[in-house]
């Protein structure tokens, strides 16, 4: 599985996610699943330097090493 990044925009707020998934698409799929009210911005594979840099909500909590 690759990780990939999912901008989405919630009402006046935009999020990107991060989540593991066999294509983009599906990547997509499941984060509009989990939120069917949001506007998918973008989709495209995780950076692994960009996102250590600048990491998500859902990477925040992981410890990087």
């Amino acid at each position: 599985m690759t990780s990939y990044t999912v901008g989405l925009k919630l009402g006046t707020r935009a999020k990107a996610l991060t989540i593991d998934a066999e294509d983009a698409l599906v990547a997509a799929l499941r984060i509009k699943l989990e939120n069917p009210e949001a506007l998918v911005t973008y989709v495209r594979k995780s950076n692994r330097r960009g996102d250590r840099r600048h990491p998500h909500e859902g990477l925040r909590s992981k410890k990087i090493a």
